[in-house]
């Protein structure tokens, strides 16, 4: 990859917002070829791509969004447990699990929190 192009990459990365997909095309005109580099770099992994959904390193869904604007990120533990998922409305939920992965722990974006540590 050639610095200019390294560069302008590196640009959009810091830059970039969700719609992720929608901004990727409309916003920077990137090809749809280009969007695992991108993505690989605002999720500090290595992604694939499957249509709108975007899957981690461990093959789990870590993010989507579909053609009205809506879209959802997720988060995991190393037991592939989801511990943040936060949504287009400004939503949020966190969760913690013990080690046989049950749910511990959950607060949310409306001031819900259910602590059983």
């Amino acid at each position: 990859m050639n610095k200019k192009y390294e560069r302008y990459i590196e640009y959009i990365v810091s830059d970039l917002q969700p719609p992720y997909f929608e901004n990727m095309k409309e916003m920077y005109g990137l090809k749809d070829s280009e969007y695992s580099l991108v993505l690989s770099k605002v999720f500090n992994q290595p992604v694939s791509i499957d249509g709108d959904h975007v899957y981690g390193q461990n093959g789990k869904l870590i993010y989507r969004e579909d053609s009205y604007g809506y879209w959802e990120k997720r988060e995991y533990d190393t037991n592939g447990n989801v511990i943040y998922i936060e949504n287009c409305n400004g939503s949020w939920v966190k969760q913690e699990y013990d080690t046989n992965g049950n749910v511990i722990y959950i607060e949310d974006s409306n001031g819900v929190i259910i602590d059983n540590r």
